[in-house]
């Protein structure tokens, strides 16, 4: 799995001078977005193209660049046991502004079948703790994207 994930960035991304964590980063990004994609059980076509257009503006990846992150991603977070592993890296290596586009992504994931479900809103409002990002942040998140979907 961590040759795929280094084959990935190195041959697609061209990072082959970016450490070990910064692809990490890219990973664990992205599989956070996938477990806010099943958090409602139920997975839908507009909350797949909205974690991959996430990946893409995030990451300033192409199409076909997000589809494979998103592929590793996916396993990745079958594989993960909780969160952590994931919050961790973006608690310790994004800078605050950057944590709050990942709730934000969050957000527009669990808004894109116009349906907000208790799931969801827990997911977010506890990466949102374990990221270090201030309830007035999270609160602030979810008002641009609920605008945004309106």
């Amino acid at each position: 799995m961590i040759n795929s994930i280094k084959n990935f960035f190195t041959s697609k991304l061209s990072v082959e001078t970016a450490e070990d964590s910064e692809q990490q980063l890219k990973l664990a990004t992205a599989a956070l977005l996938i477990e806010m994609m099943h958090q409602d059980d139920q997975v839908l076509e507009e909350e797949i193209l909205a974690v991959k257009e996430s990946l893409k503006v995030s990451f300033n990846l192409n199409s076909i660049e997000a589809n494979e992150l998103f592929l590793l991603a996916e396993q990745e977070a079958k594989e993960a046991v909780d969160y952590h592993q994931f919050t961790s890296l973006i608690a310790k290596y994004y800078s605050q502004e950057q944590k709050i586009k990942v709730i934000e992504y969050l957000w527009a994931i669990a808004y894109a079948d116009n349906i907000l479900d208790d799931h969801e809103e827990h997911m977010v409002r506890r990466i949102a703790n374990l990221i270090s990002v201030s309830h007035t942040d999270f609160l602030k998140a979810k008002h641009r994207v609920e605008e945004r979907s309106q």
